[in-house]
């Protein structure tokens, strides 16, 4: 991200006026895109294991959906928190465009609805198979991506947001994923939603847990200004770990085939111990690879279902 820095050396009062590529590839953060992925995945690939034929184009339009959405969800925290100055001269994060005066936050903000626009477009297809079940789950994705930064009381701004993300991008994600395939709704889907959504909530959780200085500074009252750091140790060992029993749950249910994310349990093991040990801009790192291990949780999740469905 440093070299973004140098390619557009711009002041906050001078935002560049046309972003180049680079820099809206920084801004939708591509990193954090798996966990938008693998829910859909999960949530398909069981629909697969019940007995549900695979619908390609369903499948291909919920994961560009859920993609967007996350896009636009990212999109508008970039502009968002620049505008709050929640992202100042003290943060030890990744680069924030609009922040770094590399795009202004109007541009980024109308990029943001663009994605939630083309989500939307994708979401009247879906909700033309799923019917009423799905218009709801779109819906309230859509007023979500925007309430996480945006309106008077962001969601991101109080201790709900790792609630947020494993609802969304987890138990829903799954749950609609499945419903689209399937037209049904299943326990198993929910306790899938659980595994594949509680890695996202800790890759919020750590994102959280790096800026807590500067985040009571700016007034926003996270989960980890509540739990205080060593509940936040606590609590990202719970959300990196909880996965594994529940893959055993799923398998005790009839769904063996989930027992292939237990290939993710070495590196989620060591992400704790990382966790506890990191300080500083050594947080990234963590952050960067709990978004892997719980993308890559999710789709060898996904693997395993679909092996079972053709054993």
């Amino acid at each position: 991200m440093h070299t973004l820095r140098q390619t557009f050396p711009l002041s906050r009062s001078s935002p560049q006026r046309h972003a180049a590529p680079r820099v809206w590839w920084a801004a939708i953060r591509p990193r954090t895109l798996g966990i938008a992925v693998a829910p859909v995945m999960v949530g398909t690939a069981l629909a697969v294991a019940d007995g549900a034929a695979l619908d390609w184009l369903v499948l291909l339009a919920a994961l560009g959906s859920a993609v967007l959405i996350q896009i636009g969800t990212n999109l508008y925290n970039d502009a968002a928190d620049f505008e709050r100055g929640t992202d100042g001269p003290r943060r030890v994060g990744p680069l924030r465009v609009t922040a770094a005066g590399l795009a202004s936050a109007t541009a980024v903000k109308r990029g943001a609805w663009l994605s939630f626009a083309a989500a939307l477009a994708l979401g009247g297809y879906l909700v033309a198979v799923g019917g009423p079940f799905i218009l709801a789950i779109g819906i309230a994705s859509l007023l979500a991506g925007w309430a996480y930064s945006g309106g008077p009381r962001p969601i991101s701004h109080t201790p709900l947001g790792e609630c947020f993300v494993l609802v969304f991008f987890g138990v829903l994600a799954v749950c609609g994923s499945h419903w689209l395939q399937a037209q049904a709704l299943s326990a198993a889907a929910v306790v899938a939603g659980l595994a594949a959504g509680a890695p996202a909530a800790a890759v919020l959780l750590v994102n959280n847990y790096r800026d807590l200085d500067t985040d009571l500074l700016s007034g926003r009252r996270t989960l980890a200004a509540l739990l205080g750091r060593v509940g936040c140790l606590r609590a990202y060992g719970l959300l990196v770990l909880l996965p594994l029993p529940l893959l055993g749950v799923l398998a005790l249910a009839g769904h063996p085939g989930a027992l292939l994310g237990l290939l993710c349990a070495p590196a989620l093991l060591r992400l704790a111990g990382r966790f506890r040990a990191a300080s500083g801009p050594g947080f990234n790192a963590v952050l960067t690879d709990t978004a892997r291990q719980g993308s890559l949780l999710g789709l060898s999740m996904a693997a395993g279902l679909l092996l079972q469905s053709v054993l």
